[in-house]
């Protein structure tokens, strides 16, 4: 039967300091905060200065060199070898500290809820809760000899999603871009209270739905920025999301491109379109998975150029060296660098024309750029060639 594992529970009743001592992990304290070098096996840079901090009341880390950051069961996982924004093995290492201190878990055959990263926010517990109010039971385990797809197409849709509200409009997009998109503010279901973003895989055949938070300062770990779909069953058959195995926008993009420009996020994919370049990708996060990887070489023809255009922050950095170091040595690479926290969303029209290659613009758009003006470093970012880029084919 399987292991119900609590997650919030587990966080809460283990002991993050005994956790770190397992792992042999050197900090000095002062109260419970604690620093020292990055242990993460992960961990890209020189460990030359004490980058990596821990707070044992919060029972939560970050390094301020790799980026890395979480709790204490993303901790496990990043140690283990393990991804933590991949939910089975995420649930893998909660099972590990389950194992090892016997907290936060039942043999009952239950599972706090189908998304082990994201578990639903709870209220306090007070007395005076209501009926209503009370945390709903946990839903019933699956059964791990039910046959699994993967990504497959959904038999719904999402109506009477408010597509002019504030959050969309307030960031600068137009109604056309939201219409082309089919963004929407939801009111209901697992996605309230987000902007709900469809999913397609390479056929364009709708495999789900991301959600993400209207007002940043509600984010934690409890209600992440990004809700993706969790495991479900249906008629029999456990249905799974892998967003691994998808490119945001890659069903529109088509093949023998001469420019792919590879992005983070969904916003920055919408406003690359809505500004003339409709050739964008988002990875949906920061690491580029072998499959992504050959969706990106197979959209670009053999003398093209993919584009890492990143967010200037470590997690950008991430990104682009994911990027790089997978598709350079298939397809002439270059990074497009901005800086201090700053996003593609973040760029004017002007900004884009310097940055981006003219002939990645498409007409049909009211912006238009200067084609006199060539594509030159700004005060904001850079567009320059990778070490790659210079041993990779191409004829450049």
């Amino acid at each position: 039967m399987s292991v119900w594992i609590d997650y919030g529970e587990l966080r809460r009743s283990v002991d993050f300091a005994q956790v770190l001592r397992d792992y042999h992990v050197d900090l000095r304290f002062k109260g419970d905060q604690g620093t020292g070098f990055c242990p993460l096996p992960n961990h890209q840079g020189q460990r030359r200065s004490p980058s990596f901090s821990v707070n044992l009341a919060r029972k939560c880390f970050n390094c301020f060199s790799c980026g890395c950051k979480g709790n204490c069961i993303e901790l496990v996982a990043m140690m283990e070898g393990l991804d933590p924004e991949d939910e089975q093995q995420f649930r893998k290492a909660a099972l590990l500290l389950h194992e090892r201190y016997g907290k936060g878990g039942d043999t009952n055959g239950h599972e706090p809820n189908r998304n082990p990263k994201r578990p639903k926010r709870r209220g306090k517990a007070t007395a005076e809760r209501g009926p209503e109010q009370q945390a709903p039971e946990p839903a019933k385990a699956i059964d791990p000899n039910l046959p699994r797809v993967v990504n497959a197409p959904l038999d719904f849709e999402l109506r009477h999603l408010d597509q002019r509200h504030p959050y969309l409009l307030g960031r600068g997009f137009t109604t056309e871009t939201v219409l082309r998109f089919g963004v929407g503010y939801c009111s209901r279901g697992l996605l309230k209270d987000r902007v709900a973003i469809p999913l397609h895989d390479g056929a364009g055949k709708l495999v789900g739905y991301a959600g993400r938070v209207i007002d940043d300062a509600c984010v934690s770990t409890e209600n992440p920025k990004y809700r993706f779909p969790g495991e479900r069953v249906h008629e029999g058959v456990v249905h799974e999301f892998r967003k691994s195995l998808l490119l945001y926008n890659g069903f529109n993009v088509g093949n023998h491109l001469r420019d792919l420009i590879v992005v983070e996020g969904f916003a920055s994919v919408w406003w690359l379109w809505q500004h003339g370049y409709p050739d964008a990708v988002a990875l949906m996060g920061w690491s580029c998975s072998l499959e992504q990887t050959r969706m990106i070489v197979d959209a670009v023809a053999p003398d093209g150029v993919v584009w890492a255009f990143t967010d200037g922050d470590n997690g950008g950095e991430r990104c682009a060296a994911s990027v790089l170091s997978q598709v350079a040595s298939h397809r002439l690479c270059r990074r497009i660098s901005l800086t201090d926290g700053r996003q593609p969303t973040d760029c004017s029209p002007d900004e884009l024309a310097r940055l981006l290659p003219p002939r990645a613009r498409k007409s049909g758009t009211s912006e238009t750029p200067d084609a006199a003006n060539p594509r030159k470093v700004s005060s904001a970012g850079t567009s320059e060639p990778t070490a790659a880029m210079k041993t990779t084919g191409g004829g450049r």
